[in-house]
């Protein structure tokens, strides 16, 4: 029951960072758009990148996609991590992993609301 609980508010957590970090990425917002222009990406990129996140916010909150949703936004997490590593930021990739690590935890711990 703890686990439940625990994984329920693990999820919810993972849900709401998804949905803030992607609009601001899908909004283009002048953080996000200097935070990635550091590596080249385009408007669009970072438009299509807050999209797959958003989108992987929403399959986390459905049990039968939410391995998916994980994944999607683990990936997205890991590219950042990568970029952050290549370009020698080891405070962003510091930062970067506990969101990596929160993704990976709800993987383990499985929706709260599976049978």
């Amino acid at each position: 029951m703890i686990l439940r609980i625990l994984s329920g508010i693990l999820l919810l957590t993972a849900v709401f960072m998804g949905f803030k970090q992607g609009s601001a990425m899908l909004t283009t917002k002048p953080a996000m758009v200097e935070f990635f222009s550091r590596w080249n990406f385009s408007k669009t990129a970072i438009m299509i990148n807050g999209a797959i996140t958003i989108i992987s916010a929403v399959l986390i909150l459905f049990p039968k996609t939410f391995i998916w949703g994980n994944f999607l936004m683990a990936a997205g997490i890991l590219l950042i991590i990568c970029l952050e590593i290549s370009s020698k930021d080891w405070k962003g990739v510091l930062i970067e992993l506990p969101f990596l690590l929160l993704n990976l935890a709800l993987i383990y711990l499985q929706h709260p609301l599976k049978k």
